[in-house]
């Protein structure tokens, strides 16, 4: 089991930035796809971006061009840089590395094995 644990979530105003950090311990052997996912309160979960084992990044396309997902993978960590924010980027944010299928499908929902973060809340208000 990877535990990842998430910080750099806060409050913003509209057209700032932030970055989140997810720091990955505890790996087994395979090749995990690490991604980011959110959910806002009285709405659904939404895929945000994963970054493959094979280096393929798949963006959500409501945040295509404003957000960017890397990995430092000396250090265990996957980040998710965060432009040009919109009050509608306001949710819950998890880090999520999963076994199994990246991509969109990783996006559309990970799969039941895959580790969660606790999250970090990002707020930007108008």
């Amino acid at each position: 089991q990877v535990q990842l644990v998430e910080s750099g979530g806060g409050s913003v105003q509209a057209g700032g930035s932030l970055t989140l950090s997810c720091t990955a311990s505890g790996y087994t052997a395979g090749s995990y796809a690490m991604g980011w996912l959110r959910q806002a309160p009285g709405k659904e979960r939404e895929g945000v971006a994963v970054l493959d084992s094979d280096g393929r990044i798949t963006y959500a396309d409501s945040v295509k061009g404003r957000f960017t997902i890397s990995k430092d993978n000396a250090k265990h960590i996957l980040y998710l840089q965060m432009n040009s924010l919109k009050p509608e980027d306001t949710a819950m944010y998890y880090c999520v590395a999963d076994l199994g299928l990246g991509g969109h499908y990783f996006l559309a929902g990970p799969s039941s094995t895959a580790d969660w973060g606790h999250g970090t809340q990002v707020t930007v208000s108008s």
